[in-house]
């Protein structure tokens, strides 16, 4: 059987089964190479055109593993035209994801980005500058899947009472459904954005989410820009109906400089970093691996994606 394998993530990948011709690629050419014979692919891009180049001369393709979690991105039309099965890299990022979220909190909770500025200017601040904390507060979770059940299990620790959405609700009074959450809305300090990123969830939070919110509470997003919707999202910010925004993803993005998002004090920006960890190609290593075994065995695979879903 042909594999062609992202070179990037050889050293990740020592125990391959022996047996197979494998075919290792750096770029997209020599991924076009070496999928063209393939039957498994690593894919280690996400540009749409990239991807349905290399699909459209993989006639042996039977299975294709990429590390991403959201499939925005993915031709989803041309691996169900193909009969090509996708597997997907979710929950790899999950606990990065989820720390990063804690961070986020905990920085607006105590004014942090303040107390860095303060030392940039060699400042003694008189006063502190944030008075919060986490404990006793309310988190809603947009999302309760890896990385929101994720962030709960951290943010339990702080004290905080979190309460989850999901599109199939649970027996469980801190899990609710997707029509339940909107007028629960103001009882929250905290509402975190993990939703799938799926074309029904554009502007999922607009202008009337955002004014529903609590007063002094903080949105913030680690799915895609577009879940919230951006003006709105600017003027409530800029007339502090709500408490401020952490944003890892924005509409559009890389982020322009000339933003005002960039400026306001009561937004955290970052630049779609919140998965990062040294150990996410070991983790995807062990997860290809373990689809693997998986797949030569004829038994189901892990994270299969729905073409149809999108997820």
């Amino acid at each position: 059987m042909r594999l062609a394998l992202p070179a990037v993530v050889r050293d990740d990948l020592r125990r391959l089964p022996p047996g197979h011709d494998v075919a290792w690629y750096a770029g997209v050419e020599e991924c076009r190479a070496a999928a063209a014979g393939a039957e498994v692919l690593w894919l280690d891009f996400f540009r749409r055109r990239q991807i349905e180049s290399v699909l459209e001369d993989a006639g042996r393709l039977r299975w294709v593993f990429t590390r991403g979690a959201g499939m925005d991105s993915q031709p989803l039309e041309l691996y169900r035209e193909h009969g090509v099965v996708l597997t997907n890299g979710s929950g790899l990022v999950a606990g990065p994801i989820a720390e990063s979220l804690v961070l986020a909190m905990l920085a607006a909770a105590k004014r942090f980005p303040d107390l860095v500025r303060a030392q940039d200017r060699a400042e003694w601040l008189r006063r502190p500058p944030g008075f919060g904390e986490l404990q006793g507060t309310r988190a809603l979770v947009l999302g309760y899947g890896e990385i929101g059940r994720a962030a709960a299990a951290r943010l339990a620790g702080f004290g905080v009472e979190v309460v989850g959405v999901r599109r199939q609700p649970a027996e469980d009074p801190m899990v609710i459904g997707p029509d339940d959450w909107r007028p629960r809305l103001p009882e929250f300090d905290w509402v975190l954005v993990t939703v799938a990123s799926i074309a029904a969830n554009r502007h999922l939070v607009g202008a009337s989410e955002l004014a529903a919110m609590k007063a002094g509470a903080w949105i913030l997003n680690v799915t895609r820009g577009w879940i919230i919707d951006q003006e709105p999202l600017l003027e409530a910010l800029r007339a502090g109906r709500i408490g401020g925004a952490y944003l890892d993803v924005t509409d559009p993005e890389p982020l322009p400089a000339e933003s005002e998002l960039w400026r306001l004090p009561n937004v955290i920006v970052t630049p779609h970093s919140s998965w990062a960890s040294g150990r996410f190609n070991e983790r995807a290593a062990e997860l290809f691996l373990d689809n693997l075994d998986r797949y030569l065995a004829g038994a189901p695979l892990r994270n299969v994606v729905d073409l149809l879903a999108g997820y």
